[in-house]
């Protein structure tokens, strides 16, 4: 007998029992719906939003210390990890310098604020100090002072990633200099406590379609859907000059490891729209880890490249810096001449470098850009609150893709990539298994047997 063909509803379950992307896809376009409905109700959904993201941020600081620690200890050489930290920070400001380029080509061409006429005395400075927290950004010698920990527990308190990323590349330096016979419990301990974590981020990503409801609720009701119209000239000009960079990014790609950008996008869709739906790549961190290493990234490049990118590599905030910058200058009636542009792209090469992790940290360094100029009214950034939170997406996407095309290149050029591995990865022909899976499930036969699956869980059996 032919076997019966499952009604469309039980498939439509079935989908959406078993498909994390169908289940944060239905939650962003049903957090949409009650926001524009039901707009009162923004902020008792916050909560979710919020709850979810601190979840994810407590468990990144001891990911990346394993991660870290077991790649530096397992690749053997402290050398090559030098070199990979090394190649990454080359990469990453000719990526940021090349969105600033971008942006201001971009911005000076469509002129996004022209015509505006905007007197900033009747702007609200006093909406902008409550959105910064009176903070500031870190000077140079500040932000150098801050990566390097004072305490060893109070960098995971304070969720440093930089400081983190110290610690245990020290760690990873003392295992290997003492090797496995002084001290032959630490490292099997923490490669035990790196696979508790990715248990833990399994079960934290169960909540992920809450937190996307939650998130677009409180995003649609307090913003509303209006200020498109208000400012759709520049968010038009963002989001283009954004595809733009990701499509020299998908070249760049291409041209360093042979790779698709968009199969890797296709890869990791699930992630990308849960960081659109929360609006922080913070909270997808983990499981590009997790993605990057099962597509043929060696560990130590992947547990330093990625958590660096995220403090050295803003790429969707360099653009949105950029046109903000001419945007206000623009719509204030100031014309910058190209050396005072030249002075834009130099400070935000600085400033955008310690935005990580700092209260309304977009209109610090936009601030400070426009107090640098000495033309522009500090007090003309306020024109960007109304749509800043809109930009959020376009950000946190374009950052992510950034940070992900980083390790794929720094591991190409430094010879931890295997090429053939992440092709078939990328083409579907090896399954993504999560590391919190069961034994069960990494045995399925999803995966090419002939092309072992990296992991640190076990090591490679020697031959003979």
């Amino acid at each position: 007998m032919p076997q019966s063909v499952p009604s469309l509803p039980r498939r439509v379950a079935r989908i959406l029992r078993t498909s994390l992307f169908a289940q944060v896809a239905c939650a962003l376009v049903l957090g949409i719906v009650v926001g524009k409905l039901w707009p009162d109700s923004a902020t008792a959904f916050q909560p979710l939003g919020d709850g979810f993201v601190r979840l994810i941020k407590a468990v990144i600081s001891p990911l990346v210390f394993c991660v870290v620690v077991v790649g530096i200890a397992k690749a053997g050489d402290l050398k090559a990890f030098g070199r990979i930290g090394l190649k990454a920070l080359i990469w990453f400001e000719v990526a940021s310098t090349v969105a600033l380029l971008l942006g201001l080509v971009a911005a000076n061409v469509v002129g996004p604020g022209s015509g505006m006429h905007v007197d900033p005395a009747k702007l609200d400075a006093s909406a902008l100090d409550q959105q910064t927290q009176g903070g500031s950004l870190p000077s140079t010698t500040e932000f150098v002072l801050n990566a390097l920990p004072n305490s060893f527990v109070g960098a995971f308190a304070d969720n440093a990633l930089l400081q983190v990323l110290v610690l245990a590349c020290l760690v990873g330096a003392a295992l290997l200099h003492l090797g496995h016979t002084k001290v032959p419990k630490i490292l099997p301990a923490i490669e035990q406590a790196q696979e508790v974590v990715f248990a833990v981020v399994g079960f934290v990503m169960r909540l992920a379609p809450l937190a996307v409801f939650g998130a677009m609720v409180h995003l649609v009701g307090q913003y509303g859907l209006g200020v498109i119209k208000t400012y759709g000239k520049l968010i038009v000009l963002c989001y283009a000059v954004a595809a733009l960079f990701l499509v020299l990014l998908a070249v760049a790609l291409r041209l360093v490891s042979g790779l698709s950008l968009w199969k890797f996008v296709r890869y990791t869709r699930e992630e990308l729209l849960l960081a659109l739906g929360t609006a922080s790549s913070e909270t997808v961190m983990p499981r590009m880890m997790q993605k990057l290493r099962q597509a043929g990234c060696r560990d130590d490049a992947v547990g330093l490249v990625l958590p660096t990118g995220y403090s050295f590599n803003l790429d969707g905030a360099s653009i949105y810096l950029s046109i903000g910058t001419l945007f206000i200058a623009q719509a204030v009636g100031v014309d910058l001449s190209l050396g005072q542009q030249i002075t834009v792209v130099l400070v935000l090469m600085l400033t955008s470098k310690g935005m990580a992790g700092v209260p309304g940290s977009a209109f610090l360094a936009l601030s400070a850009t426009a107090s640098s100029l000495g033309v522009i009214p500090a007090g003309a950034v306020a024109l960007l609150l109304g749509v800043d939170r809109i930009m959020d997406s376009m950000r946190v996407t374009t950052n992510l893709l950034g940070n992900c095309v980083a390790v794929f290149a720094v591991s190409r050029w430094e010879g931890a990539l295997d090429t053939v591995r992440a092709k078939k990865v990328l083409d579907g022909e090896i399954a993504f298994v999560p590391e919190q899976a069961t034994e069960a499930d990494a045995a399925a036969p999803v995966q090419d047997a002939a092309v072992p699956v990296p992991s640190v869980k076990e090591p490679a059996p020697e031959a003979g």
